[in-house]
């Protein structure tokens, strides 16, 4: 729902409001906030509320370290956990300088603006997350352990599958923020879960991740359990993936589907490390379904892109390579970048890989160009690349390859 400012504020006087969560995130997609009082909305919308922006991960040191959080009205929504008495509600805020002007780090704001570069040359791009987790147990004295919640398997039932009413309580809870998820199922791991989203526009997309994240990891400590969003939390397991289905429509009505797909196999290796900035990342690529060469098919889960079966609306591709570690802002604001290269330079498709990777020979694997195979060679291949100079500012890039 889109809310005025004014709305906004009579929301919070007449729903008896007790706190404000003003988020945001750091370069790498982790969440902070601050919270406010009721009485302070009015100048959190007018000039903004100050924080010191030093402490936060990418956004600079102590030499300039006065930012502002100024909240987004149409992102407001009401925390259902929290108690009726001393109710919560959050907004996701973008980040400027004193003088207004926005600050170049917030990953928020830059995929606001390339989302909307893309509307301007005609194209509108959509996106459908797809986030895998793991359930684990925690000790005696509340630390998370490495024992999964359960043993089950690939879309088991319960009572194998013990996370089902854990994923029910995350989808009733994300439905009363007006966030619908499309299914959820156990996955292959013991312990593991994924829950699908429908598609959105890109700035919905990225904040119902966020959203999302935050509630699985709350819910999940509720119950006594811990949520785990690494990318390979347990050897010779499953990894957990960030499946991202993007798709575009043209103001012209041009079927842009396969030159956006062209554009971001061309740019994937310089985007990685943005898609996968931890070390582990890289032990999940070449197994249980995540890819490792550069390649696409229709309908195959062991290519890096995959195109599913779906006609009209539903036309979509899916990545398969990102994980949940990536900040969501980041990954859309280079995917859009990538699909727009291939749209507007006419890239056309290899041809499909329609074969399984991991039954092939060595030869036909020698055809095809690898992922970069661990986090140096990302860094490596991002440093290198003109598109990423292009797409991202420099602290961003200085951030995730010199850390």
């Amino acid at each position: 729902m889109k809310y005025s400012q004014q709305e906004v504020i009579q929301y919070v006087h007449e729903e008896e409001i007790s706190f404000i969560h003003l988020s945001f995130c750091d370069i790498f997609g982790r969440q902070k906030n601050i919270s406010i009082v009721p009485t302070e909305l009015p100048r959190a919308f007018a000039y903004g509320i100050a924080f010191d922006a030093s402490a936060i991960a990418g956004f600079g040191d102590e030499a300039r370290s006065d930012l502002l959080l100024r909240p987004d009205p149409d992102t407001l929504m009401l925390l259902p956990w929290r108690p009726e008495h001393g109710r919560v509600v959050r907004m996701f805020c973008s980040v400027v300088y004193p003088d207004r002007r926005p600050f170049e780090c917030d990953t928020r704001s830059l995929l606001s603006r390339t989302a909307a570069r893309a509307e301007e040359r005609g194209y509108s791009f959509l996106f459908g997350a797809e986030q895998e987790f793991y359930l684990f147990k925690r000790n005696e004295d509340g630390e998370p352990t490495r024992v999964p919640y359960d043993k089950a398997g690939y879309m088991d039932q319960a009572p194998d599958d013990k996370g089902e009413n854990i994923r029910r309580e995350i989808c009733l809870t994300l439905a009363q923020m007006g966030i619908l998820p499309e299914c959820s199922h156990h996955e292959e791991g013991p312990g593991q879960n994924e829950i699908d989203f429908r598609y959105s526009d890109p700035l919905t997309a990225a904040d119902n991740v966020m959203t999302f994240q935050s509630i699985v990891k709350f819910i999940a400590e509720r119950n006594g359990l811990f949520a785990d969003f690494s990318p390979k939390p347990l050897k010779n397991r499953p990894g957990s993936g960030f499946h991202i289905n993007m798709s575009v429509r043209s103001l012209d009505e041009r079927d842009c589907l396969y030159p956006m797909v062209a554009g971001v196999l061309d740019k994937v290796a310089e985007m990685t490390v943005f898609l996968n900035p931890e070390e582990e990342s890289y032990a999940r690529f070449g197994g249980h379904k995540a890819p490792k060469y550069i390649s696409w098919s229709r309908e195959n889960r062991s290519q890096l892109v995959r195109v599913p079966a779906a006609v009209g609306e539903y036309r979509r591709a899916e990545l398969r390579s990102p994980d949940p570690t990536a900040n969501p802002y980041l990954a859309f604001t280079l995917m859009i970048s990538a699909g727009l290269h291939g749209i507007e330079h006419g890239l056309a498709l290899p041809p499909a890989a329609d074969f399984n990777f991991y039954q092939a020979d060595a030869e036909t694997l020698s055809r095809f160009q690898l992922l970069p195979h661990d986090l140096s060679s990302a860094r490596a291949a991002a440093l290198g690349s003109g598109f990423v100079r292009e797409v991202l500012p420099a602290a961003v890039r200085t951030g995730y390859c010199e850390r």
